[in-house]
């Protein structure tokens, strides 16, 4: 029975061949008040892609577009694992990054000056285990834009891809995704690619651009299928205005530019560039304010010079300033592209080639277990590595995870101070988020397993100073500081970001972007690996679709990048430190057979938190593996830990004498325990070199005494022997 649509619509539901599964987009179904709404099935998935559309432009300089990711325990069939609270709060970091991961190739497709406040929701409200709902979510938020009536150049159309036995597949299986050496997302319309996103294992530059020539030919079906929808329904454009300069105001502001930006603001003294930018801009606003008439400013002849002056800077400041900022804002940009693109000079006076200068330092910190300083320009990191027990690990409770864990976490911190602003501290946002995890991701690949490093790992990013390519410098800083700490990684991982101006078809590409070029440019592609291969890609854009042949030659020319500022990461400290730091946890780790795991932890953890108490030292146990990891801050404390627990799981050894006690006597001879849980036949004949009449004539209950282990039968008795063994 068809839904009743309180607007007399009828349901309507397309479906399209998408990676070996239908893909469906269905409207007016549900989301009736919303200004358009599509829920849109895959499998068993389902997600709700609704948009809302302001009645009015938003007097403000950005636009006000928000994408939020919704995860919906339900959807997974479960209750959140909290003690407290069961039902969906504050978004999880996985969901803010989803949500990012929507935005950046819907966001730049709106024209510039769009100012309409815009809300997309994307919902799961059912997930197929068997892949991750992501991208699905990507293509439900295209598609209610596409019959929201607004400026909206897509479809758009995602697809997260890995390669298994060296093909590329799409929608893997989590036993896929772990065997799996790449983690690819590709955003794109019909025109090229929007957005990429990856995580790989070492991968060689060709796998990453076959793997952006697959998806952008895998997405076409979702794309058509958007296309047809909207058509079929028929979308009514919203009329709306575009906030910006007017003609006369940015042919006025162009004519007064014209020639005043000279070789003196190319200068890597970025902090001086921009000084000169600002009195410049500053100069063009006091010659304007006065060009005002009486009449407009209303000044009267009985005004003095200055508060003429003053009353014509006050009236422009209120009813002009705004447009001619941003129409010299346009005209700085003109200009850095103009000069890149004719003269291949950028706004420092670098070639388009050109890394900014390096400086580092390790070891800067002396309480803290690794630290650094990376320094590249005026942008500037800090890190800090911090090392703890795998008990310190990060639980993870999410609607697409239950239980895991996470033992390295990268935080990223950005106060306002590091680009000279007046800003509210507060929690981190999605951008410190996002770039917390670009950078933590970079370094994954290159991280020893538990059982090389049985260490939880915290590194801190704390950016000091920025002018561009943060995320990057903070995956280098990182690298440092964990060598530093002396985490023994594989390999170290460098990072840069590259930039571009297109000129028609031709494309410039720039390597290692600040601020001013990724302001006036078309793109922020960066990219981290090791000598081996990629680790980590991210990629924004402001046009409207790239082919692959410009991202393959971004990703060629970022290689030669990244091994220059790895040269310079090598020459400030070789490789990983072969010592920790004195204040750093100590651990040892011990292997132990699954089944023995539960003598250790004992009834209701009652052993587990005796030998805690009793030593000082930290025992964390997994069940699964059989790896116990013993910290504490002295070798003496470890080493008693260590014994106790050596002896609960120790196997008993024959030939080998043992220290027991007698816990049973029989007529025949007594049962002595040697090991914990683990008892001994003592027979009478064994227990002395002379004839014994009586068991009890020699031993007593609770006694101890040296037992040689003389056999194990084939049921796992026990033999002992007290003859000739030195009581």
């Amino acid at each position: 029975m068809e839904i009743i649509n309180p607007s007399g619509k009828h349901t309507l539901k397309l479906e399209t061949d998408f990676c070996g599964r239908k893909l469906g987009l269905e409207v007016n179904r549900v989301g009736f008040r919303a200004t358009s709404s599509v829920l849109v099935t895959y499998g068993d998935t389902v997600v709700l892609g609704s948009v809302v559309v302001g009645t009015k432009p938003v007097v403000q300089d950005f636009f006000p577009l928000s994408i939020d990711y919704e995860e919906k325990y339900y959807a997974a069939g479960k209750i959140s694992s909290s003690k407290f609270i069961k039902r969906e709060g504050k978004p999880s970091d996985n969901a803010v990054l989803v949500g990012r991961l929507i935005d950046r190739p819907i966001r730049p497709l709106f024209p510039k000056g769009y100012r309409q406040e815009i809300q997309v929701v994307t919902t799961v409200l059912s997930m197929d285990p068997s892949f991750r709902p992501d991208v699905i979510a990507m293509i439900a938020a295209s598609s209610a834009l596409m019959l929201a009536g607004v400026p909206f150049d897509g479809p758009i159309a995602g697809l997260r891809i890995g390669r298994v036995n060296g093909e590329y597949k799409a929608f893997l299986s989590e036993e896929e995704r772990a065997a799996s050496d790449l983690d690819l997302v590709v955003a794109g319309k019909d025109s090229g690619i929007t957005m990429v996103e990856a995580g790989a294992n070492e991968v060689p530059e060709d796998v990453i651009v076959g793997g952006l020539e697959w998806g952008l030919k895998m997405i076409q079906p979702a794309i058509e299928l958007q296309n047809k929808l909207r058509a079929e329904v028929g979308v009514e454009e919203k009329e709306y205005t575009l906030i910006l300069p007017s003609e006369e105001v940015q042919a006025r502001v162009d004519a007064w530019m014209d020639g005043k930006i000279g070789a003196e603001f190319r200068t890597q003294n970025t902090m001086e560039r921009n000084q000169l930018i600002d009195e410049l801009r500053w100069a063009m606003h006091d010659e304007f304010s006065q060009t005002i008439s009486d009449e407009e400013a209303g000044v009267t002849d009985k005004m003095s010079d200055e508060e003429k002056m003053t009353t014509r800077t006050e009236y422009y400041a209120e009813h002009y300033r705004a447009d001619y900022n941003d129409a010299f804002e346009l005209a700085v940009k003109r200009d850095v592209r103009k000069n890149i693109i004719e003269n291949g000079v950028r706004p420092d006076g670098r070639k388009l080639d050109e890394v900014r200068p390096l400086s580092s330092q390790v070891g800067i910190l002396p309480r803290a277990h690794g630290s650094s300083l990376f320094t590249r320009g005026v942008t500037q990191a800090l890190n800090i590595v911090t090392l703890a027990p795998l008990s310190y690990a990060q639980l993870v409770d999410t609607m697409e995870v239950t239980d895991g864990k996470r033992r390295y976490m990268h935080h990223y911190n950005a106060p306002g101070y590091t680009v000279g602003e007046v800003s509210r501290m507060g929690s981190p946002g999605r951008r410190e988020i996002g770039h917390g995890y670009l950078a933590e991701r970079a370094l994954m690949p290159v991280l020893p397993s538990e059982e090389e490093f049985p260490y939880t790992i915290r590194s801190v990013t704390e950016i000091m100073s920025q002018n561009g390519s943060t995320s990057m410098a903070a995956t280098c800083s990182s690298c440092l500081a964990l060598m530093d700490a002396g985490v023994p990684l594989k390999r170290p991982v460098a990072g840069i970001a590259m930039g571009l101006m297109m000129d028609g078809d031709k494309p410039y590409v720039l390597t290692d972007l600040m601020d001013a070029e990724d302001f006036a440019g078309d793109m922020d592609f960066k990219v981290t690996g090791t000598t081996e291969g990629i680790t980590a890609l991210q990629m924004d854009m402001k046009v409207h679709g790239l082919p692959v042949s410009v991202l393959a030659e971004a990703i060629a020319k970022a290689h030669a990048g990244r091994m220059f500022i790895m040269d310079h990461m090598l020459s400030v400290l070789a490789g990983p430190r072969d010592h920790l730091s004195p204040y750093a946890p100590r651990i040892e780790k011990i292997i132990v057979k699954p089944e023995k795991v539960g003598a250790i932890i004992g009834k209701g953890g009652e052993m587990i938190n005796k030998i805690t108490s009793e030593t000082g030292a930290e025992v964390d146990v997994d069940g699964d593996t059989g790896l116990v990891t013993v910290s504490a801050n002295d070798a003496a404390t470890i080493e008693k830990a260590v014994s106790w627990i050596k002896s609960l799981v120790e196997e008993p050894e024959v030939g080998k004498i043992y220290h027991g006690k007698v816990v049973s006597i029989k007529d025949f001879g007594a049962f002595v325990n040697i090991l914990p849980g683990i008892d001994g036949m003592l027979h009478i004949s064994q227990i002395s070199d002379k004839h014994v009449d009586k068991v009890t004539d020699v031993l007593k209950m609770g006694q101890e005494v040296n037992v040689r282990l003389d056999a194990i039968d084939d049921k796992g008795r026990l033999s002992l022997s007290m003859r000739r063994v030195e009581q």
